[in-house]
């Protein structure tokens, strides 16, 4: 008997999602800062073992969308509703539930099997705590509560029975080496997109995105090129800081997390490209890989 199923993870954001996410595939395929809205895509993370394949799923955190690249987001967290043989729903111990009702509805409508992850139980008391999963039950009867800390890694173990107890008997839907639905050239944009959110403050990293220009590899190393994409020539001058030294700094911290997650060599080069309001513009945003109605 072979299981098989989609694991996927959703919530408001900042509820540690993205941690969880990690913590459940043992690989960093999520970037993590302590900025809301850091995940835009839909990242799968694939664990294989002889009779089960888990796809997990990490999603943006839900929001009412301000601009067109937040609809994107928007729509990628509700596919995963449509898609799920077991959805994970993240709260925490900060955020208030009800935020975002209108996808707290849909989540109360579904007929797939969802497990309620309470995260940062260690900011409450045993008090606390039960006064929350109380006020749950009653907003999602169906939901199976949980407990965990992602960052502490507590519960996870069982959080991860209950996955594996409810995926459905089915073949694996990728290859068994299979780690991810994304390619190589992804996690280089995330990487980079990481250390712009943990370097630059305010709003300039929510107007970044960044794209792969050149990913070439040979037995010794991998040459990439990317292009840091930007709304105003004013940011332009924020990312490259005070004779460049600011991308030198977000340069030389991506090169070391990528040569860790590709085991090699890597000669980075980064460019800034003013693009102006790239956010709204449908034809940037489907290049940029975003799903649009």
């Amino acid at each position: 008997m072979h299981k098989s199923g989609f694991v996927n993870i959703v919530g408001n954001p900042n509820v540690g999602k993205s941690t969880l996410m990690n913590q459940l595939v043992g690989e960093k395929v999520s970037i993590i800062t302590s900025k809301a809205q850091t995940t835009r895509h839909r990242i799968m993370g694939i664990v294989n073992t002889e009779d089960m394949q888990i796809v997990y799923s990490d999603t943006p955190g839900v929001l009412r969308p301000n601009y067109k690249l937040q609809e994107s987001m928007l729509n990628f967290s509700e596919s995963a509703l449509d898609d799920a043989d077991v959805l994970i729903y993240v709260t925490d111990m900060v955020e208030k539930i009800e935020k975002n009702d209108f996808f707290l509805q849909k989540v109360q409508n579904t007929k797939t099997p969802v497990l309620l992850a309470i995260n940062k139980i260690d900011l409450t008391d045993q008090q606390g705590l039960e006064k929350y999963v109380e006020e749950l039950s009653g907003l999602l009867p169906n939901a199976e509560i949980i407990p965990i800390s992602a960052q502490n890694k507590f519960n996870i173990d069982y959080l991860k029975k209950r996955i594996e107890e409810l995926l459905p008997e089915s073949p694996p839907y990728f290859e068994k080496d299979a780690l991810t639905d994304k390619p190589a050239r992804f996690f280089v944009t995330e990487i980079i997109r990481e250390k712009i959110f943990l370097y630059y403050q305010k709003e300039v990293p929510y107007s970044t995105e960044v794209v792969v220009e050149l990913f070439k590899e040979d037995d010794k190393m991998i040459h990439i090129k990317s292009l840091i994409i930007v709304e105003r020539e004013s940011q332009k001058g924020i990312i490259i800081g005070d004779k460049g030294l600011a991308i030198k700094k977000v340069g030389s911290m991506a090169r070391k997390d990528l040569e860790r997650f590709f085991e090699k060599k890597i000669f980075l080069e980064l460019f800034v490209k003013v693009e102006k309001d790239w956010r709204n513009r449908d034809n940037l945003l489907r290049n940029f890989g975003y799903k649009l109605e």
